[in-house]
């Protein structure tokens, strides 16, 4: 999992290098271009660039943020026998008979509608550190389930499952 983790480092590594400079290079002879034009008031390519320009700082900012945190993570420091970053976890909807996965992801992948959620969702807060077997309780904003934990996959490749 490990090597996961330094897949999506250098992904952003290379996705920032190459944003950086299209804002040091690129932007500002776009920008410089458009001035030329003339009137900035009612200038749409200069307009564009500005905004494009701001869009990949922005974009610059986040990704930078996004690398420091997968730099501080230690796997290691990962629990390996409960729920944390990287889990997949497979839960039995006890009031609705449902199974549902979830998937612990950084904040920046999250997508709900593919069971990708954070740690510091509400669904997350009640699962962390939960282990395969545990029935919690977890308020949403549908309201208050309770899941059985029945199967569990660390971000270590380890795989606990409910005892039958």
């Amino acid at each position: 999992m490990e090597d996961s983790i330094d897949i999506k480092r250098q992904k952003i590594k290379d996705e920032l290098e190459q944003l950086k400079f299209e804002f040091k290079v690129e932007l500002p002879k776009r920008i410089a271009e458009a001035r030329a034009y003339g009137d900035l008031k009612e200038n749409a390519e200069y307009d564009a660039a500005k905004e494009r320009q701001a869009f990949v700082n922005a974009r610059i900012s986040q990704l930078s943020n996004l690398l420091s945190q997968l730099n501080n993570l230690n796997v290691s420091d990962i629990q390996k026998d409960r729920v944390g970053f990287g889990s997949i976890v497979t839960v039995y909807d006890v009031d609705n008979d449902d199974r549902i996965v979830f998937t612990f992801v950084p904040s920046n992948e999250v997508k709900p509608s593919e069971g990708k959620i954070s740690l510091s969702s509400p669904i997350g807060v009640a699962l962390q550190n939960k282990f395969a077997g545990d029935v919690v309780e977890v308020n949403i904003p549908a309201g208050k389930r309770k899941y059985l934990i029945e199967k569990l996959t660390t971000i270590h490749g380890d795989v606990f499952e409910k005892e039958k």
